[in-house]
């Protein structure tokens, strides 16, 4: 049975925000946290529900299958799917009335948001000179790598070996930079090999100290010499630089706008919920 004041399908959600399993999954501490969650959870939802504002929306059947659909897609069969609702003491019927009581209290809770203000062109402009730092961009690197591992258990692999094997490459590749894509296809042991050794697009500190400072020393199209790491030997193609750069006003107005909206949304739903706690706590 479920505990006092708690559903099943909120338990569940509980469990799964708060430890990623399941409710019979939870030690005994678990399982007391998750109850807490999911009561308090409900009473929550059960205040929206009751609200002026839940009374003008309508949920309609598409949107609930639809959420419902979404769930089921996450199972490889519908037996899976059946065994885990019953497993958590639901069924396709309650799992609907959840889903329909989560959708409404979605859709108050955004149509409250919606009344929050609109962000101005000042408060855009003072954000992004208060918090300039963010709009930065550091020096970056497209970063390419060949890959030989030292393993004592593989002949080909000791030290001496793996070395001469990646010298040999390097190289070739000073006749035929242009195959370095194809090299690390054929003789990298990186699974980045599969990419022709590519590392990605990265900053300063993100890969291993003695690769990072090889990269950072290479002119764009240059490839280091043999570079020895924690875990073997490499050589280091960089393709391209990103010179750093600071996001211009015009440019980062958007993504601060969404920004300061969303939180101006959580403020005014936050301090809306408060007033519908208040107004039970008085009632009783």
């Amino acid at each position: 049975m479920s505990p006092p004041h708690t559903e099943p399908y909120n338990l569940l959600r509980a469990a799964l925000a708060l430890f990623k399993k399941s409710p019979a999954q939870l030690a005994k501490d678990e399982y007391q946290q998750v109850v807490v969650q999911a009561s308090n959870e409900l009473k929550l939802e059960n205040l929206v529900l009751n609200s002026p504002e839940a009374a003008a929306v309508v949920i309609t059947e598409q949107e609930v299958q639809a959420a419902l659909l979404e769930i089921r897609q996450r199972y490889p069969s519908e037996d899976d799917f059946l065994a885990d609702l019953a497993q958590n003491q639901l069924d396709e019927t309650r799992l609907r009335a959840a889903l329909y009581r989560q959708c409404k209290v979605n859709t108050v809770l955004e149509l409250v948001g919606s009344r929050s203000p609109n962000i101005s062109e000042v408060e855009i402009g003072i954000y992004y000179h208060i918090h300039n730092e963010q709009f930065k961009k550091p020096e970056m690197r497209e970063a390419w790598h060949i890959f030989i591992s030292i393993n004592p258990d593989y002949p080909e692999n000791t030290r001496d070996n793996a070395y001469g094997r990646i010298q040999q490459l390097g190289l070739k590749l000073q006749k035929k930079p242009y195959k370095f894509n194809d090299f690390a296809m054929q003789h990298s042991e990186c699974p980045t090999s599969l990419q022709g050794g590519l590392l990605g697009k990265v900053p300063r500190g993100k890969l291993y100290p003695e690769i990072d400072t090889a990269l950072f020393a290479l002119k764009e199209g240059e490839i280091s010499g043999v570079v020895e790491s924690e875990i073997g030997f490499h050589l280091v193609l960089c393709k391209r630089i990103f010179k750093p750069e600071t996001l211009s006003l015009a440019k980062a107005t958007p993504k601060i706008r969404q920004l300061m909206a969303d939180r101006a949304k959580r403020t005014c739903q936050r301090a809306w919920l408060a007033g519908l706690g208040k107004g039970a706590d008085e009632r009783h």
